[in-house]
């Protein structure tokens, strides 16, 4: 089995680092929490005491950040993690971050002689206990092939977006639309309440009509109506508010590089911006039904 470098071991990141370790890897794991790398520990990871420590002999890198600036510090500068790596180390970057930082790091772990690929991930919390993530990859083909044996310990579903940075792309317009979908289902139930109509039956009705989408089906956003949902567990756990507002920025930043046009996401980050301004930065993004409750 492989040695592995975790670093980043947030709500993503420290699921994703124990299903590695239950296949049977080597793990050396760092995170600024002490906690999290407790947790790790207990599970039989070795606990590095920072990140160059960490990545020491490693074969293969996987880190997992909040944002593009810290991903850019992690890997880039005199002191940054690509002067620590050997050669020919496999780096598996699986932060949500802006395509550009994506480009940048990927392109200065080249010149070090690093394969570098970039691999955001979709399905949240539970899809990075349950090991069923989709991870979404930019980078080389032959990259992805060597990385293919530890995302399929992670996830169930691997695509190939493209060259580096194509990963995010394809991660940020899926985001942008989850986005938008959870706002509009979310005004939708809100309207036919507002009309006496119960949640779960009108939820049920557009489950089986054309306005179905993911929300209905799995992430019902009105609390009661799923029993796991985190609706029904007062917006707790899931994907943050913040977090949803942090990819439609990058959509938008994205949209204006490109020159493309994202009226209805940019519409979808004001009323992020809006519910988190109102102090829910930490409920989990389907809380925006309430912007639209009566």
């Amino acid at each position: 089995m492989s040695r592995i470098a975790f670093i980043g071991l947030g709500h993503m990141g420290s699921p994703m680092a124990l299903n590695l370790v239950k296949a049977g890897h080597e793990l050396v794991v760092f995170d600024l929490v002490p906690a999290a790398v407790k947790v790790l520990a207990d599970a039989g990871a070795s606990a590095a005491a920072s990140a160059p420590a960490a990545v020491k002999d490693a074969e293969v890198v996987i880190s997992m950040l909040p944002a593009s600036k810290h991903v850019e510090g992690l890997y880039l500068g005199e002191a940054g993690l690509l002067t620590q790596i050997a050669a020919n180390t496999l780096v598996l970057e699986c932060s949500t971050i802006a395509p550009e930082s994506a480009r940048k790091v990927a392109a200065a772990a080249l010149e070090r002689g690093i394969r570098m690929v970039d691999a955001p991930v979709s399905g949240g919390t539970g899809g990075a206990v349950a090991g069923t993530l989709t991870f979404i990859v930019g980078g080389a083909a032959a990259d992805l092939e060597s990385a293919r044996p530890y995302l399929e310990k992670m996830g169930k579903n691997i695509f190939h977006a493209g060259a580096a940075g194509a990963g995010q792309v394809a991660k940020i317009c899926n985001n942008m639309l989850l986005g938008i979908l959870m706002a509009g289902t979310s005004e939708a139930l809100a309207l036919g309440v507002a009309n006496g109509l119960d949640p779960k039956v009108l939820s049920d009705i557009v489950a089986k009509s054309s306005g179905r989408n993911w929300a209905t089906e799995l992430y019902n956003p009105w609390p009661g109506v799923m029993e796991h949902a985190p609706a029904s567990n007062g917006y707790a756990g899931g994907f943050g508010v913040d977090l949803m507002l942090k990819d439609l920025g990058l959509a938008a930043e994205s949209a204006l590089n490109a020159r493309a046009s994202v009226p209805l996401g940019e519409l979808a980050r004001n009323l992020y911006s809006m519910h988190s301004a109102q102090g829910n930065g930490a409920l989990d993004f389907s809380s925006i039904l309430n912007l639209f409750k009566k």
